[in-house]
């Protein structure tokens, strides 16, 4: 069984609507260790990383919060590196998406310590492949997997060591279907693979997942999931803070986390947008649990 550390990352700095900051919360109050105990992994819940408020740091929006980010990414990749350095599994609850860009940065460093590489699969409704000079609405969780990448702000796009995190060629986006003109331009310009919830509903998610997985592997040691709760269907997950009609069924997001379990190449994951002040009953954050159990090895049979 594996051996997993939780970290919480409450920001809310890099999305327009509060109530982020309240998923790490959720989450565990849907007794997210617990579950994954009871599938016999050794859990361990290294508590949140410390976030300041938009109240403490004076309201701004959008973009005035980068650099506030950009240091929460730092200490946040600080905590994975060191998670993966003791060969455990970085299990990151977010937060914004934006913390993506210091959790993924932080195992792409521990890794590259050992000679290692990264390919990542990225779940998720939108492309999150804007930069700031392309962003119509500057808000920072939509620019993440650009500046993993090496594209965007220098600041951000330079926590990996070395830089960037990981190749276009092993990066994948599973489920989207909200992209804006600029990331059209940027999938095609940096050579991500994009599989849109058109080619899902054509090929089948099992035969997408083949080809995904088969890329993010390709001559690396492993793979980071990157789990945004709107890659599902707002029907399945209403408490999040950008649903977009149209997303993964309940049984194909299962199928998903699954299936990437099953490869035995998963090295670290996130769970990101959990949004509780829009969620009923704390459904989403239920869902959520019962994802990530299925992404670490819980099985209907």
């Amino acid at each position: 069984m594996a051996a997993i550390d939780l970290i919480g990352v409450p920001l809310d700095l890099g999305a327009s609507r509060r109530g982020v900051e309240m998923g790490p919360s959720a989450v565990r109050l849907a007794r997210l260790e617990e579950h994954l105990e009871s599938l016999g992994h050794d859990v361990r819940d290294l508590g949140d990383a410390p976030v300041p408020t938009r109240e403490t740091l004076g309201f701004g929006r959008g973009l005035d919060y980068l650099p506030t980010i950009a240091a929460v990414c730092r200490d946040v990749a600080t905590r994975t590196a060191n998670v993966v350095r003791e060969r455990r599994i970085p299990l990151v609850l977010g937060g914004d998406h934006s913390v993506s860009a210091g959790s993924v940065a932080g195992v792409a460093t521990a890794l590259a310590e050992r000679g290692e590489r990264l390919g990542v699969i990225w779940l998720d409704a939108h492309a999150d492949l804007n930069t700031p000079e392309s962003s119509l609405s500057g808000n920072v969780h939509g620019m993440p997997l650009a500046h993993l990448l090496g594209f965007g702000d220098p600041e951000t796009a330079s926590i990996a060591s070395p830089s960037p995190a990981m190749r276009a060629a092993n990066t994948v986006i599973i489920g989207a279907r909200d992209l804006d003109q600029a990331e059209r331009g940027h999938i095609r310009e940096f050579g991500v693979r994009t599989f849109t919830m058109r080619e899902i509903d054509e090929r089948g998610m099992r035969a997408v997942l083949q080809e995904a997985i088969a890329l993010a592997s390709e001559g690396t040691h492993g793979i980071h999931v990157s789990l945004d709760l709107d890659f599902l269907d707002p029907r399945e997950a209403p408490g999040v803070g950008t649903p977009v009609r149209g997303g993964a069924t309940y049984r194909e997001a299962h199928l998903t986390m699954e299936t990437l379990w099953d490869t035995g190449r998963v090295v670290s994951m996130d769970l990101v947008e959990v949004n509780p002040v829009l969620d009923r009953e704390n459904h989403t954050a239920e869902l959520a649990v019962g994802l990530v159990a299925s992404g670490f090895g819980q099985r209907i049979l």
